[in-house]
């Protein structure tokens, strides 16, 4: 009855990757371009050494890799890179913390999410409206 519905498998990562996408140009900007000082002293801070290293890595990761998922341009390593990301961020930064968003005390459960996406994303492949999908751009 609901056969229809296998039409547009390719839709679901698709709607994810490009959402991910979005959110990580949009957490990835300021680090790179307005904020890079205090990211890079904030890493030394809690023992993540250079911190300027660090937070170019990190800032490059999520904002090219965020514009890469939302173009469907190397979607899997982006992801994977991502993954990675956040990953460290639950491992070094938020665990032992509160699960649930707290502002004051910070919380794994959003990274926890995007680590989620990622993933799916890594496992399903980009999905529909991908420029990897074309042959002439396929690596």
């Amino acid at each position: 009855m609901l056969d229809y519905l296998y039409l547009y498998q390719d839709w679901g990562p698709f709607v994810l990757r490009v959402t991910l996408g979005a959110a990580f140009i949009a957490h990835g900007y300021p680090k790179l371009f307005k904020m890079f000082g205090g990211v890079a002293a904030w890493l030394d801070s809690i023992g993540i050494k250079p911190g300027k290293f660090w937070a170019l890595v990190i800032g490059v990761v999520e904002f090219f890799g965020g514009i890469a998922l939302v173009l469907g341009v190397l979607t899997e390593l982006a992801a994977a890179l991502i993954a990675v990301v956040m990953v460290v961020a639950i491992v070094k930064v938020k665990w032992g913390k509160a699960k649930y968003i707290d502002l004051e005390r910070g919380g794994w459960e959003l990274d926890l999410i995007y680590l989620a996406a990622a993933l799916t994303i890594l496992f399903t492949g980009p999905g529909a409206f991908a420029l990897d999908t074309y042959p002439f751009l396929r690596y």
